[in-house]
């Protein structure tokens, strides 16, 4: 990785508070827009490697790679970092012979290009593709705490991923279709709670960050059963989200395609259906697909979860909803009106979206909403369903005990104009 990214990410890793780092920051964002964004696109996941190495080609694609001014700035910037690091206490080491991290499988279907690289983090890119299967190997750092995806930090002198300390992709292997099916197949029976959780990701988000993001969940939830994701061909980036708009459309018929297999091949009899902002339009619509033209796959499914989702509300209400009602169990949606990015997207379309909460919450039958305005989770507040303790035990005890919001000791319920809904209890 060229000095520059380096430095860059180590500033983003301290939360760009750095004088010298905004200095950069603010010298790279002034000669490139595309540079900018690869910027903000890092400052969101430090620790994404595939961010960090489309900072990379756009620092080169700018000719700013080179540039001795830049480049003596970044290392200024990494000689600052490290002489923090120099005043603190260097960590105690773990005793020799004992692992220092846990190793999550993780399966998945893609409708990504393959890019032509190999290094995992790359090995799929942007583009739509055909339907691909695989599965993946992430590292858990044992001393990982609860919500966080940890990433290299210079500030503690880490140049690069460490499984030992970061929550790291570190393998991807493609399957063709029938042995992929008859390895999850078994992967599901042997882990005795005949369970699998189906992750589907969101706008700006890249297969390594969808990697990344189920095995922490997984991780996080101690889920018993085997964990999946399906990557669709967002852009990864913050100026992609017209693009991410139409792939998530394109997409559904192939997530439909992979959802009645998988359901239907994978033999689970409880499959946990987790989408997140963007990605729920394709989950709800592609669901209700499935459920349309199979309805006896409707039982194995136990629960879908759809947090913060960037669904027009009305569209979500008198369209989505009414497909969905041949469900077995109340859907969850978690909400906010501390979202920065659906109130963005509000702004766009001119129309509520379905996670926001406030006057515009969505409370109907089929449905129990949690209100989660109170959990703060950093610049955007957007992915708090995975990133706070609150929304993480919540999510355990519905899918570890079925408990219904009712039952569920960490909520309060409110009844409003429209109806109950739950909130978390301060």
């Amino acid at each position: 990785m060229d000095v520059i990214t380096t430095a860059v990410t180590a500033g983003a890793s301290e939360g760009g508070i750095s004088a010298a780092y905004q200095m950069l920051k603010s010298r790279l964002s002034a000669q490139s827009p595309t540079v900018a964004d690869a910027i903000a696109d890092v400052e969101e996941d430090p620790g994404s490697r595939s961010r960090q190495f489309v900072l990379s080609d756009a620092l080169a694609s700018a000719g700013l790679a080179g540039d001795r001014y830049l480049r003596a700035a970044a290392r200024n910037l990494i000689d600052e970092v490290e002489r923090r690091r120099a005043a603190k206490v260097p960590a105690a080491a773990s005793p020799d012979g004992v692992p220092d991290h846990a190793v999550m499988r993780v399966y998945f279907a893609t409708d990504r290009e393959l890019s032509g690289d190999r290094h995992p983090a790359r090995l799929f890119g942007y583009a739509r593709g055909t339907l691909r299967y695989g599965s993946c190997e992430v590292s858990i750092p044992r001393d990982h705490r609860m919500g966080e995806l940890e990433t290299p930090s210079l500030l503690r002198l880490e140049f690069r991923p460490d499984p030992e300390q970061h929550v790291v992709l570190l393998t991807a292997e493609l399957l063709e279709r029938d042995n992929y099916m008859a390895d999850l197949k078994q992967a599901i029976a042997a882990s005795g709670a005949r369970s699998a959780l189906l992750f589907i990701h969101g706008y700006r988000t890249t297969f390594e960050d969808a990697a990344r993001r189920t095995g922490q969940l997984a991780y996080d939830l101690g889920f018993q059963g085997t964990p999946v994701f399906y990557s669709w061909p967002s852009q990864g980036k913050l100026s992609g989200y017209i693009v991410d708009e139409a792939n998530v459309e394109w997409t559904q018929a192939d997530l439909a395609t992979f959802l009645g297999d998988f359901l239907h091949q994978s033999e689970a009899e409880h499959v946990y259906l987790v989408a997140h902002s963007m990605g729920n339009r394709a989950l709800a619509k592609a669901t209700a697909s499935v459920i349309a033209a199979r309805p006896e796959l409707a039982g194995r499914i136990r629960e879908v979860i759809l947090a913060a989702p960037d669904i027009d509300a009305d569209v979500f209400r008198q369209q989505l909803l009414p497909a969905l009602a041949a469900m077995p169990h109340p859907l969850t949606l978690y909400a906010s009106s501390s979202d920065s990015a659906l109130r963005a997207s509000k702004a766009i379309h001119g129309y509520a979206r379905a996670g926001e909460s406030g006057a515009g919450l969505v409370v109907a039958k089929g449905v129990e909403t949690i209100d989660a305005s109170g959990v703060d989770t950093g610049f955007i507040r957007h992915a708090y369903f995975a990133e706070q303790r609150s929304a993480l035990s919540d999510m355990y005890y519905l899918v570890h005990k079925h408990a219904r919001a009712a039952e569920r000791f960490g909520l309060q319920a409110v009844d409003g104009a429209m109806g109950r809904y739950w909130t978390f209890r301060q």
